[in-house]
Formats: C-alpha cells, sequence, structure tokens
C-alpha cells in the first residue's frame, strides 16, 4: 500500500483577508493599482509611489484581498515597457506597502509578463504573480513562480496587447478558452508549481469581442470545471461602455458591478476592479444569496 507524502505548506493555498485563496472560497475582491502613465482608465493617476502607496492604503481598508500592482499598461495597442522601467515603477510601491500589510493584510500581486520584474516584487514582498500570458512569454516565469513558491494567475488572451483587439475570432470562444486554460494549468504543475497555488482568468477583453465576453459571462461554470479558482476582471471594460454608451472607463461603475454580481452568483472566486469599497459590497451581498 502506497503511502501519500504529508502536505507541506507549499502545497496548501495562500490565505488572504477573507480566508484561503481555493475553490468555493471567497469572494476574493483584488485591488487595481496601476502605476503607469497609460493605463486604459486611471493611467497617470499613480505615477508617485507615495500616491500609489496611499491607494493601495485604501484599498486595504475598503476590503481588498489582493492588490494587484502593474507597471506596464496592457490596453489594447500598448507597447512593451522596459523591465528596467517597470521595475522602478512597481517595486518601491510593493516594499512599501508590504511592510505596511504584513502577512495577515492583503496580498499583493504583480501584474507582469517578465520573469526579472516578477523576481524583484516577489523580493519586495510580493506573493501572488499575475501573469496575462499564462507563463507563455517568459520561459524563466514559471521556474521562478515554482522556486518562490508563488502563486500564480494564468490568464488566457488571443494575440498580445498591440493585436489583440484586430477581429479576434473563435468557433467556440468558451471551449477553446477554457482548454487552454486547462492546458495552462496542467503546464504549470509540470513545472512544479503547486496545483493550489493556480487561479486561472478567461481573459475579458483580451482578444474578445462584446459577444465574447458575454458568453464568457454566461457560462463561466465552465471554467470552473477546471478544478482551481477563476478570477475574472470586468472593471470599467469597453464591453460595458458599448452595452451602456458610456464613453468613460471611470463612468462604468454600475456595469461593473452588474458584471461584479453576475460573477460572484455564478461562484466565481475572484473579481479584479478598480472601485474596491462597492464592489465588496456587491461581492458580500452576492455570497450571501448564493449561499441560501
Amino acid at each position: 500500500m502506497s503511502i501519500m507524502p504529508p502536505m507541506t505548506a507549499n502545497d496548501q493555498p495562500i490565505r488572504l483577508p477573507h480566508g484561503p485563496l481555493a475553490v468555493g472560497g471567497g469572494p476574493f475582491v483584488v485591488g487595481v493599482l496601476n502605476v503607469t502613465p497609460d493605463s486604459f482608465s486611471d493611467g497617470g493617476r499613480f505615477t508617485s509611489a507615495e500616491g500609489a502607496v496611499t491607494a493601495g492604503r485604501r484599498m486595504a481598508d475598503a476590503g481588498a484581498d489582493v492588490i494587484d500592482v502593474g507597471g506596464e499598461s496592457t490596453r489594447p495597442g500598448s507597447s512593451p515597457v522596459s523591465a528596467d522601467e517597470q521595475i522602478r515603477r512597481t517595486q518601491p510601491v510593493i516594499a512599501a506597502l508590504a511592510e505596511r500589510f504584513g502577512r495577515d493584510g492583503p496580498a499583493l500581486s504583480i501584474d507582469t509578463r517578465l520573469a526579472c520584474v516578477a523576481r524583484a516584487a516577489l523580493d519586495a514582498g510580493a506573493r501572488i504573480v499575475n501573469d496575462i500570458t499564462a507563463l507563455r512569454n517568459d520561459p524563466e516565469m514559471a521556474d521562478l513562480a515554482a522556486e518562490r513558491n508563488a502563486t500564480v494567475v494564468l490568464m488566457h488572451m488571443q494575440g498580445t496587447p498591440a493585436t489583440m483587439q484586430q477581429q479576434p475570432s473563435y468557433d467556440d470562444v468558451v471551449r477553446e478558452v477554457r482548454a487552454f486554460l486547462a492546458d495552462r494549468v496542467a503546464a504549470a504543475t509540470a513545472a512544479g508549481i503547486a496545483r493550489a497555488r493556480i487561479v486561472i482568468d478567461p481573459g475579458i477583453g483580451f482578444g474578445k469581442t462584446r459577444a465574447h465576453n458575454l458568453t464568457i459571462l454566461a457560462d463561466l461554470a465552465a471554467f470552473r470545471t477546471v478544478g482551481v479558482p477563476v478570477l475574472v476582471g470586468p472593471s470599467r471594460k469597453r464591453f460595458i461602455g458599448e452595452i451602456l454608451g458610456i464613453k468613460r472607463p471611470a463612468d462604468r461603475l454600475y456595469g461593473t458591478l452588474g458584471a461584479v454580481a453576475a460573477c460572484i452568483l455564478a461562484g466565481v472566486e475572484c473579481v479584479r476592479v478598480h472601485d474596491v469599497a462597492e464592489t465588496r459590497q456587491v461581492a458580500d451581498l452576492c455570497a450571501a444569496i448564493r449561499r441560501r
């Protein structure tokens, strides 16, 4: 009779203020903190480290479980930012917030597709790597995440940020995106990343039309069958503006909250948003309804 080895801390899901990041947990609110001059919604708001740290502290006070710090805009049509510049923008912010929060506050996440940027963030106190390329862009990223026991968010994107909205096309968007994410989970575990440290993201707005986004949101149950927590990031996205006739991303709060409600009622564990306080209320209420 074989004896399974005992589980170690490395095999356990990361703990967040609202519990362990596991299937069926949460809901967890991931706050977006872009320290960039050109992000689609909040570019230029937090280009100083001091302003970004203040914003991160406010997110924590509003109920964020994770604060996702990004130093490179990945809006449609955007161009890559050098690793050195991403590190310059993000590392001081992560270090200051990590010192402020310790291990009991919100977890810090680095939004990057470059291993050297992720390494600098992990050195500064980040515990999550949010990679829009699902570990495909940089061959060192998977090994780094495994070595450092980081939680990873694996996102689907058709194309690159520069090209992704140039006529995206699928035969069956849910089936194809789910298959891609299941494959990337397998690749991550093969690289030594514990399954308990993997989250998937179908990539709303990343190489998808309005119809694709709505189809994904209407069939989120398909992604939950992959067997790892699901994160969805609908916040202020273009499809909301197109449906509601709202041009300015910052004015799309109520549409975002409608999408958040749909996600939580469908059982999604994590939502990634700009407006943490409002989202926390909606997520908690929808979770209470779901539990009944």
